[in-house]
């Protein structure tokens, strides 16, 4: 089976990345290193390397890969990066980042995510990465500056309080909700004010805590 996966995870690369314009190598090999099949649910690690997002339960996804790689990259680390992943999940994105940046904090809301991120990971001996519990839209202040926030999931809206914890010159990558649909959004912050843009379309689920507050009507 290793030899399956090996071969899954190859062509993962070459068939849903490389031609999705994801062409950093750092990347490419990273999510050729990395055994995705470790971080889905056992019943599922057959269909690890679809295209396709995968359900782990409870309403969080791990994101496709096509989707993770073009935000990953649109992100731009660089090796002295320190890094926050939103939404931690099981600790996919966490690896591949770690591959990528100096330091990656993890942050995860629900309890048997966060113990199943920090033994794959603690597994897997990546040593740069950190997973931390906490509530998602606050982000984490105690490592606050990051270079890139990176947003596992989709929202709703951004708060301010995650938009705060980026360095000038920092990068802010989510998926934002519009309708039914999602995109992909890249912010970067100048002269302490924060924009962005979309620049594609995804699929995604919204993130604990990152729902549409509800309207009242009088």
């Amino acid at each position: 089976m290793t030899d399956s996966f090996r071969t899954a995870r190859r062509n993962m690369v070459l068939s849903q990345i490389n031609t999705d314009h994801v062409t950093d190598r750092r990347l490419q090999n990273a999510m050729d290193t990395i055994p995705r099949e470790l971080f889905v649910p056992h019943m599922k690690r057959a269909v690890a390397y679809s295209s396709d997002n995968i359900d782990l339960g409870g309403g969080r996804l791990l994101l496709a890969p096509r989707t993770l790689g073009k935000m990953i990259q649109a992100c731009d680390i660089s090796p002295e990066d320190e890094v926050l992943v939103v939404g931690a999940g099981t600790g996919y994105s966490a690896a591949v980042i770690a591959q990528l940046a100096a330091v990656v904090l993890a942050l995860e809301s629900d309890q048997m995510l966060f113990e199943a991120a920090t033994s794959t990971l603690l597994d897997q001996g990546v040593d740069n990465a950190a997973v931390v519990s906490g509530t998602l839209p606050a982000g984490h202040k105690q490592g606050a500056p990051y270079d890139v926030i990176f947003v596992d999931g989709a929202v709703t809206e951004i708060p301010s309080e995650l938009e705060k914890q980026l360095k000038e010159g920092g990068r802010l990558i989510y998926l934002e909700q519009v309708g039914p649909l999602c995109r992909a959004v890249l912010q970067v912050r100048s002269g302490g004010i924060t924009s962005g843009r979309a620049i594609f379309d995804a699929a995604g689920s919204i993130l604990p805590g990152f729902e549409k507050a509800e309207e009242f009507s009088f």
